[in-house]
């Protein structure tokens, strides 16, 4: 009886392998389960940014007669670009195509891209979906720089647009092998792509379109600040995501990310709250989660280069320099980027990817990063930064304000009437109201 076991043993083995030739298929083709079921996570919650977080967010920071406008255009937001990701900007961002500023077209409609394609050592599909989550809430950022008084018809070819010739190049030069990324430039999970390009594209707008009637006097407080309280506290647990699911692996590298995320998110919080608390005398819920997000978008380009104590000097100088330049922009320059894009945004992706040249050293003590590249110097990598900085700015700009201008032309004038602003743009839009009162 005791010869038979053996026997028994390898026969129920190969019965085993016979009930289950994809796991075996799986690893020996370099499929990793762990990584892949991380990123099919962080893409949900990159998701849950936009949808709820960024909505939320917004939402409650506009007139009760907006509110249902703002929720619709994130919404068709998310709608219109997962279509457009799929026909060519995956291809365009992350193609096969050698070249320095796009990926072609050879991966339009994911040709190729079939169930065993692998990205590393996940499927090319949750690879394409992680990405496809930051193209749409980087159009979705733009939506606070305008609300309130812009078409409906004209944020939804705008964005398109924009997405289009903007965010899909820039992806590329970063992240799919383009020229910035051959250059060495630190944009862990979007600096460059998402914030300045977003940033950038809000100030553009806000000055092309003009101030909201009534700015900067008038009655244009937010009317529900639980709301954006709650969608505030969807974008901070979504940003683990977005930054820690960056390292597209379930490894050290992103449990530092998410570590360094949530202590820059803490730190710019309280610092804008301290500041608000030295000069007012009381600090304000507005005020404690724009400082949240201001030292979110700081540590997004540099949560894969810093460590704990550096991630303090980012929320650090991510709140005093964000509130700086959001009190300068609406009360000295009188200029109405209504949810403060550019400032907390823009100037935040900016900070953070000039501060990831210097923190990620490997010789600056306990605020040292994982070190500089082979040849590469905190000059010549802050060098890098500031070109990445200027170039994508100055790109999402130049190219904001002539697609605005043709933008304008296709739908007959970019803003609603003034009567239709008094009104609001959920009645006028969309024939329905976000309360029934």
């Amino acid at each position: 009886m005791r010869a038979k076991k053996p026997i028994t043993k390898l026969l129920w083995s190969s019965l085993l392998l016979l009930l289950l030739p994809s796991a075996a298929l799986a690893q020996d083709a370099g499929l990793d389960t762990g990584n892949t079921s991380w990123i099919l996570t962080s893409t949900a919650l990159v998701l849950f940014m936009t949808l709820p977080g960024l909505s939320l967010f917004y939402a409650g920071l506009v007139r009760t007669k907006n509110v249902l406008s703002v929720l619709m255009q994130c919404f068709a937001i998310a709608v219109v670009i997962s279509i457009l990701w799929l026909l060519v900007g995956y291809s365009i961002a992350f193609g096969p195509a050698e070249s320095a500023f796009w990926g072609g077209l050879g991966k339009a409609l994911f040709n190729g891209v079939v169930v065993d394609s692998l990205s590393g050592d996940i499927p090319e599909t949750v690879f394409a979906s992680f990405q496809m989550t930051f193209a749409i809430i980087t159009p979705a950022l733009i939506v606070g720089a305008f609300v309130e008084r812009l078409k409906f018809s004209a944020m939804l070819l705008f964005s398109v647009l924009w997405t289009l010739v903007v965010y899909f190049p820039v992806a590329h030069w970063v992240w799919g092998g383009g020229w910035l990324m051959e250059r060495g430039l630190i944009d862990f999970a979007g600096g460059t792509v998402v914030h300045v390009t977003a940033g950038v594209g809000a100030l553009v707008v806000a000055l092309v379109i003009g101030p909201r009637k009534g700015f900067p006097g008038g009655n244009l407080l937010p009317h529900n600040m639980t709301m954006s309280f709650t969608g505030a506290a969807m974008l901070w647990v979504g940003w683990f995501g977005f930054n820690a699911g960056s390292a597209l692996a379930a490894n050290g590298s992103a449990g530092m990310a998410m570590f360094v995320t949530h202590i820059s998110a803490a730190t710019g919080a309280l610092t804008w709250m301290a500041i608000e608390w030295f000069k007012f005398g009381k600090p304000s819920g507005l005020g404690a989660i724009t400082g949240m997000v201001a030292g979110l978008a700081t540590i997004t380009p540099a949560s894969g280069s810093v460590g704990p104590a550096g991630a303090l000097v980012v929320g650090l100088c991510g709140g005093l320099v964000c509130y700086w330049a959001t009190t300068t922009m609406k009360q000295k320059l009188k200029i109405d980027d209504s949810l403060d894009v550019f400032p907390v945004h823009g100037v935040g992706g900016m900070v953070g990817t000039f501060l990831a040249g210097i923190l990620v050293s490997a010789n600056l003590g306990i605020f040292s990063g994982n070190g500089l590249a082979d040849g590469m110097t905190i000059g010549s990598q802050v060098g890098v930064q500031l070109l990445g900085i200027v170039v994508t700015g100055i790109y999402a700009g130049i190219l904001t304000f002539g697609l605005l201008k043709l933008v304008g032309i296709l739908t007959s004038g970019l803003r609603v009437t003034e009567d239709e602003e008094q009104v609001g743009l959920d009645i006028t839009d969309h024939d329905e109201k976000g309360y029934a009162i």
